[in-house]
C-alpha cells in the first residue's frame, strides 16, 4: 500500500510537472508573438482572428519593450493601472536616455521623465527643443519633462486636484507631481508658500479650493512636516502628505516630516516617502479617476 501511495504520488507531480510546462511554453510562445501596436490587435477582432477578450488580454499583459538589453519599458502600463510609464532618469546614461524617449515616441507618442540631470537637459534640449515635429516641454525646477509627438493631444480627464507647499523650497517636489497630472490629463490648483510659520496664509486658499470642489489635495513639507496633518483636519477631502528633504540637524533629508506625517492623529491623511511627487501624483490619479468612474460621468 505504501509503495501504491508513492507510485500515485509520482504519477500526480508528473502529470502536474507536464502540465506546468505545456502552459509555460505556450505562454511564453504567445507572449513572443504579442502584438507591437494596438492597430494589430484591432486589425485581428476585425478579422476575427480573436476574440475581444482575448484582445482585452493582450492589452493589459505586461507588454515590454526592451532598449539594448538595459531597459525593460512597459508600454501598456496606463492601460493595465491607469498611470503611465514615467522615466525615472537619474543614474540612466545620456544615450539610453536618448534611446528610451524615441522608443516610447514611437510606441505611444509621448514620454514622461523625472529626476532628470544637468548634462541628459543638454543632451534633450540640443535634440528636442528646435525640432519642429516634437513638442518638448522640460522643466528645470523639477528635473522633469514632458516629450510627445505635435499631433499628440493630452486627454482632458474629469477632476480637480489640488497642490499646495509649505514653502518655497518644496516647489521643486510640487512640480514633479503637477508635471506627471497635468500630462495624464487632470486639472490642478497650485497654491506655493503657506507654511505654519504665516498659519494665516494658508485659509484663503484653501478655502478657494473647497469652493473648487478638488477632489484630492496633496500637501508638500519639509522641516517638521506639520502642515499635512493641519489641512487634512480641516477638511472632508483626501490629503496625501509628501515630505521633502528639507531640513536639517536631528531631523534632516526630511526624515523629521515624514515621521510627524506618518505620527499625525489627524483623520483622512495618508503618506508617501521623501521627496516622492511622482508616487503622490499617481495615487491622487487613482483616486480621482475611481471618483467619476463611480459617478459614472
Amino acid at each position: 500500500m505504501k509503495k501504491r501511495f508513492h507510485r500515485q504520488n509520482k504519477n500526480f507531480f508528473q502529470k502536474s510537472f507536464s502540465i506546468a510546462l505545456f502552459f509555460f511554453f505556450r505562454y511564453s510562445s504567445w507572449k513572443q508573438n504579442l502584438m507591437k501596436s494596438l492597430k494589430e490587435i484591432l486589425k485581428q477582432i476585425q478579422n476575427s482572428q480573436i476574440s475581444i477578450e482575448e484582445a482585452e488580454n493582450l492589452i493589459k499583459i505586461d507588454y515590454l519593450d526592451k532598449i539594448d538589453n538595459f531597459a525593460q519599458i512597459d508600454m501598456f502600463r496606463h492601460n493595465r493601472t491607469g498611470i503611465p510609464e514615467v522615466i525615472f532618469a537619474e543614474s540612466k546614461s545620456d544615450d539610453l536616455i536618448v534611446s528610451i524617449i524615441e522608443s516610447m515616441l514611437s510606441k505611444n507618442n509621448y514620454a514622461i521623465l523625472t529626476r532628470l540631470t544637468e548634462s541628459q537637459f543638454i543632451i534633450l534640449d540640443t535634440k528636442y527643443k528646435e525640432n519642429n515635429s516634437i513638442h518638448y516641454a522640460p522643466n528645470y525646477v523639477s528635473k522633469t519633462a514632458f516629450i510627445s509627438g505635435i499631433d499628440y493631444e493630452i486627454p482632458h480627464l474629469k477632476g480637480t486636484i489640488g497642490l499646495i507647499t509649505a514653502g518655497t523650497s518644496d516647489i521643486p517636489i510640487a512640480e514633479e507631481a503637477n508635471v506627471v497630472l497635468t500630462a495624464m490629463g487632470f486639472h490642478t490648483i497650485t497654491v506655493f508658500d503657506v507654511g505654519i510659520a504665516g498659519m494665516h496664509r494658508i485659509f484663503p486658499p484653501l478655502k478657494q479650493m473647497i469652493l473648487d470642489d478638488v477632489d484630492v489635495i496633496l500637501v508638500f513639507a519639509g522641516m517638521e512636516g506639520t502642515l499635512p496633518g493641519v489641512i487634512s483636519s480641516l477638511v472632508d477631502i483626501p490629503v496625501i502628505g509628501i515630505p521633502t528633504s528639507i531640513g536639517y540637524g536631528i531631523g534632516e533629508k526630511g526624515r523629521g516630516a515624514l515621521t510627524t506625517m506618518l505620527q499625525s492623529c489627524s483623520p483622512g491623511l495618508s503618506v508617501v516617502n521623501i521627496d516622492n511627487g511622482f508616487g503622490a501624483a499617481s495615487m491622487a490619479a487613482l483616486i480621482v479617476k475611481k471618483i467619476y468612474k463611480t459617478k459614472n460621468y
